[in-house]
């Protein structure tokens, strides 16, 4: 027989895990909807692979789905509409097609990361020499203490 209390962890929680996943939570974030610490979310995992792969299942199509939209949104894109007028008095629906076209921003945020060692924000440049400072009036052994690359 195990020792401790009995575990709050209920079969229904998988369902309930999948959706809140699909909204976008965080596992930190899933804890406190259960009203547990992530430890213990940690531990349901581990001992109940239906819950683990709610939570896989979840993540994995909220994070799908958004992507396509975002590629989407990148590249631009079109769709049929139905637009509704009004002639003489009557209702008319033509049908047309609707254009977006692509969005930088979002081209941007695909890009850093999907490519993001040629679309990162910054360059991180590193010094592999050495820097010899000379001002005018101190000595290299004054501005060596300030500095403090005294050797």
């Amino acid at each position: 027989m195990p020792a401790g209390r009995p575990t709050l962890y209920k079969k229904e929680y998988c369902e309930q895990v999948f959706r809140l996943c699909l909204l976008g939570l965080t596992d930190a974030e899933l804890a406190h909807a259960f009203d547990i610490e992530e430890s213990t979310l940690n531990l349901w995992k581990n001992a109940h692979p239906e819950f683990m792969e709610s939570i896989i299942n979840g993540k994995e199509k909220a994070d799908s789905e958004v992507a396509e939209k975002l590629w989407h949104r990148a590249k631009g894109y079109s769709h049929p509409e139905d637009k509704i007028f009004l002639h003489e008095g009557q209702p008319v629906i033509v049908s047309t097609e609707k254009h977006y076209p692509p969005d930088t921003a979002a081209a941007f945020i695909w890009l850093k990361n999907r490519r993001g060692s040629q679309w990162k924000d910054k360059i991180e440049v590193e010094n592999t020499g050495d820097l010899n400072v000379s001002i005018e009036g101190f000595s290299p052994d004054w501005i060596a203490k300030k500095t403090g690359n005294s050797e």
